[in-house]
């Protein structure tokens, strides 16, 4: 089964993105922000990585970055999953290496689907 970790400061989007997930059949580890993220991952590499944006301590645009900055990271897939919908952040999250991009609100199918594409590829 993949592990998909979620970072997302939000309770309620955390909480609503790992049961989407969860339900799909995936297996699912959280963090708060972008710090907890990179120790997580150090610890256990997930096989998918869903990123929020705008988050304390430090942003998903960092977090990317230095997940594709790492030899033993830069392969683990980045969906970047943010409430900052314009095209020229869509453009810059695809620059730091995400490997998808999803605006805040999403449709729950365009999540999935977009996560289980990037699983199998």
């Amino acid at each position: 089964m993949s592990t998909v970790l979620v970072v997302e400061d939000s309770v309620t989007q955390r909480q609503m993105i790992t049961d989407l997930l969860k339900g799909s059949g995936l297996s699912v580890t959280v963090a708060c922000d972008g710090v907890e993220a990179l120790e997580q991952i150090q610890d256990r590499r997930p096989d998918l990585v869903v990123l929020d944006i705008v988050m304390p301590r430090m942003n998903g645009y960092e977090v990317c970055r230095r997940l594709k900055a790492d030899p033993i990271t830069q392969n683990v897939p980045v969906v970047m999953c943010s409430s900052k919908g314009e095209e020229f952040d869509r453009y810059w999250g695809m620059k730091q290496g995400a490997d998808a991009y999803i605006a805040k609100p999403f449709q729950p199918t365009e999540l999935v689907g977009t996560v289980k594409q990037l699983l199998r590829g």
